[in-house]
């Protein structure tokens, strides 16, 4: 199938984002134990990888017992803040070839589309560090649409893009607008997806190098 369109999730299928996630989230939850919110935990790297690609609304919904909206509040803005410092400290880390194949879709004449789970900032922020608008032709976050799940975001933006298009993520978020919006998808199992999210992907891929092979 000859694709015109290539929506791109972020985290974990361009960014490596757990190299600063995971002392950003632990910093947060440090100030939730502090103030009573949640009990002291032990997070490991692949306990805190889950959270990656939600947005925060349904990551926070996860925890029990409930956290109350205005700590919510606290403790997203803490996680926003502190990883807005690390991309501006160059800390943010690409996965190796990322750029490199985003090129070669842009040269190839594919219309590029940025559609992350996560807040304006953290979106332009990284557009910035990593000069993604030379690659992508339109940046979506989920901020943008006041955190609807992705793929209801996918289904409005779908009338305003060229088709055939193919959705490329490593969460079931990603899957699931796929599958939502009859559109092919790419699973990255190299992201911080589990097996049991990438039932039904049209490609996996093991290395985003891979997705030349596709396209």
């Amino acid at each position: 199938m000859q694709y015109k369109t290539i929506c791109l999730d972020y985290d974990g299928t361009i960014h490596d984002s757990i190299q600063i996630y995971y002392k950003a989230f632990l910093k947060a939850y440090e100030y939730l134990v502090n103030n009573n919110y949640q009990p002291k935990k032990n997070w490991t790297k692949d306990e805190v990888k889950k959270f990656l690609g939600q947005n925060p609304p349904e990551m926070w919904a996860s925890f029990k017992p409930a956290i109350p909206d205005e700590v919510i509040k606290v403790v997203s803005k803490m996680i926003g803040e502190a990883m807005k410092d690390a991309i501006l400290n160059h800390e943010g880390v690409l996965f190796d070839g990322a750029l490199d194949t985003l090129a070669y879709l842009k040269d190839k004449g594919y219309k590029l589309v940025y559609l992350s789970n996560s807040k304006n900032l953290y979106m332009e922020i990284n557009k910035a560090e990593f000069k993604l608008d030379r690659y992508f032709d339109l940046f979506v976050s989920s901020e943008m649409y006041q955190y609807i799940p992705k793929k209801d975001i996918l289904g409005q933006l779908k009338a305003d893009l060229p088709e055939p298009i193919l959705m490329v993520g490593d969460r079931i978020h990603d899957m699931e607008s796929g599958h939502a919006n009859q559109i092919d998808t790419v699973a990255c199992l190299y992201g911080y997806g589990s097996e049991a999210e990438f039932v039904n992907a049209t490609y996996r891929i093991e290395d985003i190098n891979e997705l030349k092979k596709i396209l």
